[in-house]
């Protein structure tokens, strides 16, 4: 180790909650780069996704994370387990808190939850997120009060990921938890996952920003072909439904909703990538994948 990495902290920190909390939107401020994609709609994140921020002395590694809940079917199980392998695995957890929301509802904490905290062994901060959404601030102190009564957590941070508010204090609190050690990815390198990941991912937040209801929920995407070429990349993507009625929601009147997603991520692909792009979009039916174990490997869950 070099006189340098002596003193360098590098370490993963899990991010943890119910759907909606923030966690998303809290690791994108962070980097400073949108790595994943967030919608008004819960359960928008569905795989466990890595970010990097390195600084001159740390680089922490976060674990974004799908929400806590109760599942349903066999996607859902999927979700829960990479939610509970990454408090596992993390050597720090932040355990965000929709600030507004519990507030309103008054709302237990996930059942077993601090179980799982206990299992780890790993240190927990509370992050009280979305705290510009709180009309009454002298609400704030009771809601810190209870969290700290609820668990033995290192600290109790209110924060406003979306304002970029609070976030040196919570990085600040955290780098003291990790280890010791180098860094473990290049100090340029934002995430491990390849391009199609953020392709598909991309697309999938145009489907849920313009569908209501079930219909984002019964969806996924992958890619079937990915070509750089000298002019522009083409990509040929396949989204994936359930029902016929469901891929005639999609498609639209005259193909003028899957139209409208393909412009809308197509111009996000652009950007993210820098370079021009040629986005071909088919949906296919496949009955019941949601409950398939198979198709969830095929899909990569």
């Amino acid at each position: 180790m070099t006189e340098q990495h002596q003193t360098f902290r590098c370490g993963y920190v899990a991010l943890i909650g119910a759907p909606n909390a923030g966690k998303s939107t809290l690791m994108n401020a962070v980097l400073g780069m949108k790595i994943s994609i967030v919608t008004a709609k819960p359960q928008t994140t569905r795989r466990r996704v890595l970010g990097f921020h390195t600084g001159d002395d740390h680089q922490l590694i976060f674990i974004d994370t799908p929400g806590l809940i109760k599942p349903k079917y066999e996607l859902q199980e999927s979700m829960v387990r990479a939610a509970h392998n990454a408090i596992a695995e993390a050597d720090a957890i932040f355990f965000m808190i929709d600030a507004p929301r519990v507030i309103e509802t008054g709302r237990a904490f996930p059942a077993g939850l601090f179980d799982l905290f206990d299992e780890s062994g790993r240190p927990v901060i509370a992050v009280l997120n979305k705290t510009d959404l709180v009309s009454d601030k002298k609400t704030l102190l009771p809601l810190m009060q209870r969290v700290t009564e609820a668990y033995r957590f290192e600290a109790v941070i209110p924060i406003s990921a979306l304002q970029e508010d609070g976030i040196a204090e919570l990085l600040s609190e955290v780098k003291r938890h990790m280890p010791v050690s180098p860094p473990l990815y290049p100090e340029d390198m934002l995430s491990d996952q390849p391009e199609r990941f953020f392709v598909t991912e991309i697309i999938r937040e145009k489907i849920f920003e313009q569908f209501r209801q079930e219909v984002p929920y019964a969806t996924e995407v992958y890619i079937a072909e990915y070509r750089e070429e000298e002019e522009r990349d083409y990509i040929a993507a396949e989204i994936i439904v359930e029902r016929d009625s469901q891929k005639r929601i999609m498609i639209g009147s005259g193909g003028a909703a899957i139209k409208q997603i393909g412009t809308k991520a197509r111009e996000e692909i652009e950007t993210f990538l820098d370079r021009k792009v040629f986005l071909e979009l088919h949906v296919r039916i496949r009955e019941g994948w949601r409950d398939s174990a198979a198709w969830i490997r095929r899909l990569g869950y």
